[in-house]
């Protein structure tokens, strides 16, 4: 049997080769409520393309109260934002302005700069407003990093789904499990949601340089050990483990091809340490005051402004 192979008990002793790092998140208070960050950490700086991970909530807003992430910049990276819970309004100054509502794909190239809000609609305010998900930053290869801004949603409904013995899946971004997401992407990665059912087992994606599960709901068990709610375990690769629920659980699995070292400052990423140091200019000058970071057309009063 190769070492890879993690269906029976020798896998034990080989669980070192199979697990490369698992990471716990940290909790990061953003006043409405509290965020776990996974990536970057000490541990682990990237996952394939994925520089960025944070898990928003679960958690309920008061009555009164709501999400108000004010415009802020980004430049050499897409957002990509899924709930499980919950509504957030998207704004950005390319003139975009919808609901992100459970289940659809939030994808926004920001390229040589784009501003951003991210609020809790008006009407939700008047009542507790449940909020739970992921938003991802994923940093875009190095040729790629200056394209003009861009966005698309995906609504839940154009996110494939399939099954695979017991366990639900659904495609969010790349190849996996025979079905392809529509969401267009520049690096190669993938994202996955995954419905295991207390005793399902589900082998782990092959075909991706770097690979990691995260725990959103329940545990899983792996090559002698139990993983649960909150943690992130980054698999070596080509390692093609089977990851077992020991409870009704649910997983994100993510990963891709790597794309190269990347310096991160604030909400800028980019291979060259001297574009980040012209982002931090272009900022401090104030909001709107660069063609490269315009203001956002109906949230044009607050911003974040550049932390010191």
């Amino acid at each position: 049997m190769s070492r890879h192979d993690c269906h029976e008990p020798i896998c034990d002793d080989h669980a070192d080769e199979l697990i490369e790092h698992v990471v716990e998140g940290r909790e990061r208070d953003i006043g409405a409520f509290s965020v776990r960050r996974l990536l970057p950490s000490a541990r682990r700086r990237m996952v394939g393309p994925y520089i960025f991970f944070d898990e928003m909530g679960p958690a309920t807003l008061e009555v009164g109260r709501g999400m108000d992430v004010r415009p802020h910049p980004h430049i050499g990276i897409a957002t990509v934002t899924y709930l499980f819970e919950g509504e957030i309004r998207h704004m950005d100054s390319l003139g975009n302005d919808l609901s992100i509502r459970p289940g659809a794909i939030n994808w926004m190239t920001a390229g040589r700069g784009i501003v951003h809000s991210e609020r809790t609609p008006t009407h939700l305010r008047g009542r507790p407003m449940p909020v739970h998900g992921i938003q991802l930053w994923v940093a875009l290869p190095t040729e790629a990093e200056e394209v003009a801004p861009a966005f698309r949603h995906y609504p839940a409904t154009e996110i494939p789904e399939t099954r695979v013995r017991d366990v639900d899946l659904r495609v969010l971004i790349g190849k996996a499990y025979g079905v392809e997401s529509p969401v267009q992407t520049l690096p190669i990665m993938f994202y996955v949601h995954a419905r295991l059912p207390a005793g399902a087992a589900l082998e782990l994606l092959d075909g991706y340089s770097e690979r990691a599960a995260f725990v959103t709901k329940g545990s899983f068990r792996c090559c002698g050990s139990t993983f649960g709610r909150g943690q992130m375990v980054v698999f070596a690769p080509g390692a093609r483990p089977s990851l077992e629920a020991t409870e009704d659980t649910e997983l994100m699995l993510l990963g891709g091809e790597p794309v190269g070292e990347r310096h991160i400052w604030w909400n800028f990423v980019s291979s060259s340490s001297e574009r980040l140091e012209r982002a931090k200019t272009e900022w401090a000058m104030g909001y709107g005051a660069t063609e490269s970071f315009p203001k956002v057309p109906g949230d044009e009063e607050e911003f974040i402004p550049l932390p010191e």
